[in-house]
């Protein structure tokens, strides 16, 4: 009896990979590229901006504001707002990537924000002490130090971005999300797990391999200062 369901699980499986396994590749393909190009852009831009919040502490509360306020639209509406806008919006890829870099610069401003501002004060003395100018001290003693707060913030924007990705499907982007809306739409659970699992499997795999490399990074960082 054990053996007959482990057959008919064997032949589903092998069914199911026969059927949708092409598809998956492809539509998974799709989502990393909106996923890498997204979290490209907003670690270009989010963390300049983190570092000119620790500059300028003006700043602080309009660019972490907007950041949040980013945050705070749902998903779905943001896509669909951003489809009427001039040049940047439309229909395809160029729009979810806008979106999924506006969702992915909270984590990372804030964290590199964070990270420079919580580097010992005993450190930055030694570096006056020593003749370091401000610019000094920032490119070589605190980003350096702050390096695993932020890339634990990268870590998070990218989690949040592959999620969120699956929307993408919404306005044409393609992604893993196209078969998760056929799934919703003909009530076919396969079809959702086609779209749900390599996500999440995508989602796992960022957060630990960006987690490898904030270790390493963080250990190199401690070794070089030593």
């Amino acid at each position: 009896m054990l053996g007959r369901k482990s057959a008919i699980t064997n032949n589903s499986m092998i069914e199911f990979i026969n059927r949708y396994g092409a598809e998956m590749i492809q539509h998974s393909m799709e989502h990393l590229y909106l996923v890498t190009v997204a979290i490209f852009i907003a670690i270009i831009v989010g963390i300049p901006l983190g570092i000119l919040v620790t500059l300028k502490p003006k700043l602080r509360k309009p660019i972490l504001g907007f950041a949040n306020i980013m945050q705070t639209i749902p998903s779905l509406a943001l896509f669909g707002l951003l489809i009427p806008v001039p040049v940047l919006g439309g229909i395809g890829d160029r729009t979810a990537i806008i979106a999924l870099t506006l969702y992915s610069l909270l984590p990372i401003i804030r964290n590199t924000y964070t990270g420079i501002i919580g580097v010992d004060p005993a450190i930055r003395e030694a570096g006056k002490g020593m003749g370091m100018t401000d610019m000094q001290l920032l490119l070589q003693v605190e980003i350096p130090l702050a390096l695993g707060v932020i890339l634990a913030g990268v870590r998070v924007a990218a989690v949040i971005a592959i999620g969120l990705a699956t929307i993408a499907a919404a306005i044409g982007a393609g992604g893993l999300g196209v078969f998760i809306f056929r799934g919703v739409a003909t009530v076919n659970n396969q079809l959702l797990f086609a779209g749900a699992i390599p996500a999440a499997l995508m989602a796992l795999a960022a957060d630990f391999g960006l987690g490898l490399v904030e270790k390493r990074l963080s250990k190199t960082v401690v070794k070089t200062i030593n």
